[in-house]
């Protein structure tokens, strides 16, 4: 059973998701909370498997409670999927880099938040396809705190060219195909890809691809 903890300022919102997700046989509902405070709290309560989380709260907001949950060990099996408004919101670029494992935007269709939902509990990143290219070239170039970025010598030729892809959005199958390999082995080159960056998932591979110059904003592939 998939445990799911919902953190949004508006009870309409919460309740919605509620509904949709504990209609499923595969998940369900252990929290809510209004603010990031609640959040991190229930976090704790009930170590949830995924946190779905509004960036945009009163108080303590979205961006600094994924932090404090990303920061503290005791739930570092704990997911966090950011909710966002907009197609494009500047605080999920730097969201990402602090630890959220992907983002959604609220309008998205209820089967590809069930799938979102699964998704990241498997070990994917999720990263929204229609914003995900359009917000990171919008606000990579802004991202704040640039120092610490790791040496590209310790990747290989092949594993550069998947991060690359990567950053592209694609997924592992795309991967393959583009780079005519099996979908294993390319999911082996992206896991040793990560482990080299420094990254903790896929998402924070996509910004690695953009920090380092590996792939640039506004390029067309």
């Amino acid at each position: 059973m998939i445990r799911v903890l919902l953190a949004d300022d508006q009870a309409l919102v919460r309740a919605g998701f509620r509904a949709l997700l504990d209609a499923q046989d595969d998940i369900t509902v252990v929290g809510e909370a209004a603010d990031g405070d609640a959040a991190v709290r229930l976090a704790l309560e009930h170590r949830p498997d995924v946190v779905l989380m509004d960036i945009r709260m009163p108080g303590v907001d979205g961006l600094v409670a994924t932090k404090r949950i990303a920061a503290d060990e005791r739930l570092a099996d704990v997911r966090v999927v950011i909710l966002t408004t907009f197609d494009l919101d500047e605080y999920v670029f730097e969201a990402i880099r602090i630890g959220a494992n992907g983002f959604l935007v609220k309008d998205t269709e209820p089967a590809e938040l069930l799938r979102a939902v699964r998704a990241v509990v498997a070990g994917d990143a999720l990263l929204s396809p229609r914003v995900t290219r359009r917000l990171i070239e919008e606000f990579a170039a802004r991202a704040k705190d640039p120092a610490g970025i790791p040496d590209l010598r310790g990747l290989t030729d092949r594993e550069r060219e998947v991060v690359v892809l990567v950053g592209e959005g694609l997924t592992n199958e795309g991967i393959a195909r583009r780079l005519i390999m099996s979908a294993a082995t390319a999911k082996t080159h992206v896991s040793r890809a990560m482990i080299k960056v420094g990254a903790r998932d896929r998402a924070q591979l996509v910004v690695f691809a953009y920090e380092t110059g590996l792939v640039r904003p506004g390029w067309q592939h």
